[in-house]
């Protein structure tokens, strides 16, 4: 079976081609089974404390893991009535948390509005950047832009060292990334006591679950701080999930079926009790909803019920949804599990 990699948008590659592919898994049973032994089927959301707004799907790097897919190439980008529609709902929530993602989120044209609104509702704001955007000369206010506004700073970074990270993100990423980093700590992220965080995300480059956490994080803190001088707050350990461009390497490597199974023989019933989707709502560029960014990509949008897009928002009824769920998400639920905000266990 052979998909192509690289961002380059192929229809083979749809969200209905990966569902296919992932239900006729050999190596591991329906997710369902393991999640009816732990008393976990039918999976239903505790609330919600993040609003998660995927602003589209433009991007300036085109990355080999990205389960979005994302790359310059792509049209897909929220608009202001969206835009409004996000704003709108989220007032009618005492939701704490807005979570911007892409893409690029910063390359939307409504990205700086959305963060300017929902400050004002008083929410805090996440951004989920490649660093590198900090860097383009259309983006030359914007780290300045996000100190103002107290956004937390959640960046992508797989390795502390050029050879990796260039290799999953492309030549020359990995210096763009430190001298991003370099200007985020300059303005105070990353540095005790002054209120701006800056915390980075790691992906395994490979067929395989992250490491502890712990570990992982101390080991970059060190590396960053030595080589560069960049120091940050945390770091995040994500699995990299069998959805998109990631799929696509599992499938063309021969590493598909061997990923299923490592994934299922390691679920964790205390990581599954745990998934994001239980207190996470996630937007599309559309205003489509869904329980999280990955049902998102595979276009499994909320249902049971629930209402299916911003327009017809309803709190009540969306706090206490049954969650959608099929066999990627065992990415989320193996070891110690994974989340936007890392390990969850």
């Amino acid at each position: 079976m052979a998909l192509t990699l690289l961002g380059r948008h192929n229809p083979l590659a749809s969200a209905t081609e990966q569902l296919r592919i992932l239900t006729r898994a050999q190596s591991c049973p329906p997710f369902d089974a393991p999640m009816r032994r732990a008393g976990l089927d039918p999976l239903h959301a505790t609330g919600i404390t993040v609003f998660q707004i995927n602003v589209g799907k433009l991007c300036n790097q085109t990355c080999r893991h990205c389960h979005v897919d994302a790359g310059p190439d792509r049209q897909e980008s929220m608009s202001r009535e969206t835009a409004e529609l996000c704003i709108a709902a989220l007032a009618k929530t005492d939701i704490p948390t807005v979570d911007i993602t892409g893409g690029a989120p910063e390359l939307n044209p409504n990205f700086r509005w959305l963060v300017e609104q929902a400050t004002q509702l008083g929410r805090h704001v996440m951004d989920r950047c490649n660093l590198s955007v900090l860097l383009l000369p259309s983006q030359v206010d914007l780290a300045e832009f996000l100190a103002r506004h107290r956004v937390e700073v959640i960046a992508s970074l797989p390795y502390f060292r050029a050879m990796q990270t260039d290799a999953q993100r492309g030549d020359g990423v990995f210096d763009k990334s430190i001298e991003a980093m370099q200007l985020l700590n300059r303005l105070g992220y990353g540095r005790e006591g002054s209120g701006l965080t800056l915390n980075l995300v790691y992906n395994p480059v490979g067929a395989f679950l992250p490491p502890k956490q712990e570990a992982v994080e101390a080991q970059f803190r060190r590396e960053l701080q030595r080589a560069h001088g960049v120091t940050f707050n945390h770091l995040y350990t994500i699995t990299n999930m069998p959805i998109s461009r990631f799929l696509e390497f599992l499938v063309d490597s021969g590493n598909y079926e061997g990923y299923m199974e490592r994934l299922a023989n390691a679920f964790n019933p205390a990581a599954a009790a745990g998934v994001m989707c239980r207190y996470t709502l996630s937007v599309g560029w559309d205003g489509t909803l869904y329980d999280c960014d990955f049902n998102q990509m595979l276009e499994l949008p909320v249902n049971h019920g629930a209402p299916g897009h911003l327009r017809d928002f309803d709190p009540a009824t969306l706090h206490r949804r049954r969650i959608v769920t099929g066999n990627h998400c065992y990415g989320c639920t193996a070891g110690t599990g994974s989340s936007c905000g890392g390990a969850v266990t």
